[in-house]
């Protein structure tokens, strides 16, 4: 079998030793041929740095390397050596702003050198610009521009707290002037290419406030599975390595395959319905030969967190709502969009369009249990947290008794000044939290036509309707999903179907009551 390239994003060391390569080539020609300027925003772990590196051996003139691949079969491509300029920010100091000028001019010195070049300017935007014009004049063809991860130093001080939201500011402030050197009007002639990768799009950074004519691809339908694996790419790439993991766990591979989407399926970019798995998950899996949480293990949102918190956002919602296509425009450092950060940043992807709504929920099984685990342990980080991880088992085989005894002693390990602000909204939406981060397949106010049910929970043989109730009954609880013929949306439905009422004390903090009706 051909290797897997886990943790790898230098092109030509996947395509010189024999990792596996998923051709992006047709969409790689099509964009390099079709404009100069361009910026890609995806999640971590996606493929960006690929991306990059790639395009770096492309306008490099490296043939070889791309033997068998479509743009050398099929693309009409010149291969010419032209100057490139690679700016990782991944590897740029930017704690401070005075590193990151310092780093910059690092960085530069460095290209210049390895060109035989000598730069005489000592700020970094000038020596940017005199290295531009230098290769240009070296080479005598135009010079391509990589940059990769270009928000890092400004997403990284987001969320830390008011001094480094300083920090974020005031590296944008030198960003907003290195970028401006590549609209210039001496500059731009010299260009041949120029692309920007990043999780977020900044407003006042120079390359978009001002640059007219920067192509932003990140919802361009001609570039949805730019990144990112098709189900078509995951069979045809992959397929030994398929056969071993259902061999491994002694799986269907009809079942395999089920299994592989419903964990990391799921990415959806723009109008065009196509769908992405995450490659860092489906790598990791296959490579190690068992299902578990990589991409979200890889890095914890704490930014993320914290907003959510503070803005108290209805987190049940998250399981699907609905935005305007503005939010996924541009949006400044110190007044984020919720809604834009879960989008850009990977945790919830689009759904399904209405006209100019987008629909927005979570992409696969993977982001949903991890992020309500890390929602839920931020509100309680006590020993019982790891009850928590039981709860969908215990009503995948019917054990309520052992269910209802652990939510209890979980809500009895949540802090007091938490709880005491809280009403029955407060209770939903933890309830929601726990069953989620437990792999328990929820969905939150579920709608019929005749109300919303609270919280409905589907197994393979099962499903479970719960009403919540706050300093009422349970019986109550339970004559509402009677009344309102909650019901109905399953009579065609050949799993056993539980009704489940509870109802919560204000005064003792906890689930007081509970019914359970076959």
């Amino acid at each position: 079998m051909k290797k897997l390239p886990v943790g790898l994003a230098v092109f030509q060391d996947i395509r010189r030793e024999g990792y596996i390569y998923v051709d992006k080539t047709r969409q790689i020609h099509q964009m390099v041929t079709g404009g100069k300027y361009y910026f890609l925003s995806r999640p971590r772990r996606f493929g960006k740095s690929l991306l990059v590196s790639t395009l770096w051996n492309l306008f490099e003139g490296k043939r070889e390397l791309f033997e068998g691949l479509w743009i050398a079969e099929h693309g009409d491509w010149a291969w010419q050596k032209h100057a490139v300029i690679v700016l990782d920010f991944n590897e740029i100091g930017h704690d401070t702003p005075e590193n990151l000028e310092i780093s910059l001019n690092i960085v530069l010195n460095r290209t210049a050198e390895s060109a035989k070049i000598v730069l005489k300017t000592p700020l970094a935007d000038s020596k940017f610009q005199e290295l531009i014009l230098a290769l240009y004049q070296q080479c005598g063809l135009p010079v391509v521009v990589l940059i990769d991860e270009y928000d890092k130093p400004l997403i990284d001080h987001i969320g830390q707290g008011e001094e480094r939201l300083k920090i974020a500011k005031a590296n944008r402030d030198i960003l907003k002037k290195f970028f401006g050197v590549l609209k210039g009007a001496t500059v731009s002639p010299c260009l041949r290419f120029v692309f920007l990768t990043g999780v977020s799009k900044f407003s006042k950074v120079s390359i978009f406030s001002e640059l007219n004519n920067l192509s932003d691809m990140t919802m361009d339908l001609r570039y949805a599975d730019m990144l990112g694996y098709t189900q078509a790419e995951l069979e045809s790439n992959f397929s030994d390595h398929l056969v071993q993991l259902a061999k491994q766990l002694d799986w269907s591979m009809e079942h395999l395959m089920e299994e592989l989407a419903y964990r990391y399926n799921g990415y959806r970019f723009s109008q065009r319905e196509v769908k992405v798995y995450n490659p860092f998950s489906v790598l990791n899996a296959l490579d190690k030969l068992e299902f578990q949480n990589y991409w979200f293990e890889s890095g914890t949102p704490t930014f993320l967190i914290n907003l959510l918190k503070q803005e108290q956002y209805d987190l049940p919602s998250l399981e699907k709502f609905g935005t305007a296509s503005s939010v996924f425009t541009t949006y400044e450092i110190d007044n984020l969009n919720v809604e834009a950060i879960l989008f850009q940043t990977g945790y919830v992807t689009i759904k399904e369009i209405d006209e100019d709504i987008y629909m927005l929920g979570y992409p696969n099984q993977e982001v949903k249990v991890s992020f309500t685990q890390s929602l839920l342990f931020s509100i309680n980080e006590s020993q019982a947290s790891s009850s928590v991880l039981r709860l969908a088992q215990y009503l995948r085989d019917g054990k309520l008794d052992l269910f209802f005894e652990t939510v209890q002693v979980i809500f009895a390990t949540i802090p007091y000044d938490i709880q005491a602000k809280r009403d029955e909204a407060y209770y939903h939406a933890l309830f929601y939290l726990m069953i989620s981060a437990s792999g328990g397949h929820a969905q939150s106010s579920l709608l019929t036509n005749r109300g919303r049910i609270d919280l409905v929970v589907e197994f393979r043989d099962r499903v479970y309707l719960l009403e919540f109730k706050c300093n009422h009954s349970a019986a109550m609880a339970i004559q509402q999903i009677e009344t309102k013929g909650y019901a109905d949306r399953f009579k065609q439905d050949k799993r056993k179907l539980i009704l489940m009422g509870l109802n919560f004390s204000t005064e003792q903090r906890n689930l007081v009551e509970w019914q359970v009706k076959p």
